[in-house]
């Protein structure tokens, strides 16, 4: 189908602007908050939204804490805001983070993992797993259910929660879930919905290099391509999330399908005539973004349930 006509409107008014990956790393930063603050959902009061931090491999990692109305104990939803790992912070993923907070009745962890390029791959991953498996020691300080903890993560983030999931298999927490919404699970090699979708629709392949640059890694590290682990059986049940336009589809698609070959419970749900970005920047600009960010709670609330 096209290209969703709300979508497209948005699409028209940032080619009017100057790309990312014409400016400097921290007007990127600047610019990317600030446009997901202006398309993305609109945030949610929720009972508490606190900053702090939880000790990490290279020094104290900051968090944003969102809880829920209630006594607990809470779920934990642990979530890695995308970017590229080189721009996207929580304030990126306020809105849908504040969502989910209310809508499932969880504690929602927003990690501001390190980034290049002041920080070499694989920083962004290590943080990552350094905050999950602190959450599963230290749930109770968030009154927080450890036997319920899921993570989660859009595009770069969906590549941390890919990893972190494969990490806690071996090293733990249990998790209940990984939500992988539009993932990075692969930069060993071209995929078609790269050459189809890799430019004019937000995420363009200028700007994927630029990410490259700013945070390079190596491509057949797992980390970075969590697609070339071998044995994927026993990882965390997964809801994986990808657009029909979007040239990190394909790589979201085959990782779905390996995950179900390994026996993992998968729910894979592409949204058609959607972009990159969709659900957790610009779901205030995009069709179906809204939609994208309940089915997420929805699916999040059924499992949390279930344990």
């Amino acid at each position: 189908m096209p290209i969703d006509p709300t979508t497209q409107a948005f699409l028209d008014a940032i080619a009017k602007g100057r790309p990312m990956h014409e400016m400097s790393v921290e007007d990127a930063r600047i610019a990317f908050d600030r446009m997901s603050t202006r398309s993305g959902i609109a945030p949610v009061e929720v009972a508490d939204v606190a900053e702090r931090t939880i000790p990490g491999p290279a020094g104290d990692i900051a968090v944003r804490v969102y809880t829920p109305t209630g006594d607990g104990p809470f779920p934990v939803f642990v979530y890695f805001p995308g970017g590229g790992f080189v721009v996207g912070s929580p304030e990126s993923v306020h809105g849908p983070c504040s969502v989910w907070c209310d809508q499932i009745g969880a504690v929602v962890v927003s990690v501001d993992y390190r980034k290049g390029p002041e920080n070499l791959f694989p920083a962004a991953t290590d943080d990552a797993i350094a905050v999950t498996r602190w959450v599963g020691e230290h749930a109770a300080e968030l009154n927080g259910d450890p036997s319920r903890i899921a993570v989660g993560g859009d595009s770069a983030g969906g590549n941390l929660s890919a990893c972190v999931a494969i990490d806690a298999r071996d090293n733990g927490p249990g998790l209940a879930a990984q939500v992988l919404i539009y993932p990075a699970t692969d930069i060993s090699r071209p995929y078609p919905s790269l050459k189809e979708n890799g430019e004019g629709k937000f995420l363009t392949k200028d700007l994927l290099r630029w990410f490259g640059k700013n945070y390079p890694s190596d491509p057949s590290d797992w980390r970075a391509s969590p697609m070339l682990v071998d044995d994927l059986a026993g990882v965390a049940p997964a809801f994986v999330v990808t657009a029909e336009y979007d040239p990190l589809r394909d790589q979201g698609e085959v990782y779905a399908q390996r995950l179900a070959d390994a026996g993992v419970d998968v729910q894979a749900r592409r949204y058609d005539g959607q972009v990159h970005g969709f659900v957790a920047n610009l779901a205030g600009a995009t069709g179906l973004g809204r939609t994208a960010v309940d089915d997420i709670g929805e699916y999040l609330d059924g499992v949390f349930e279930q344990d």
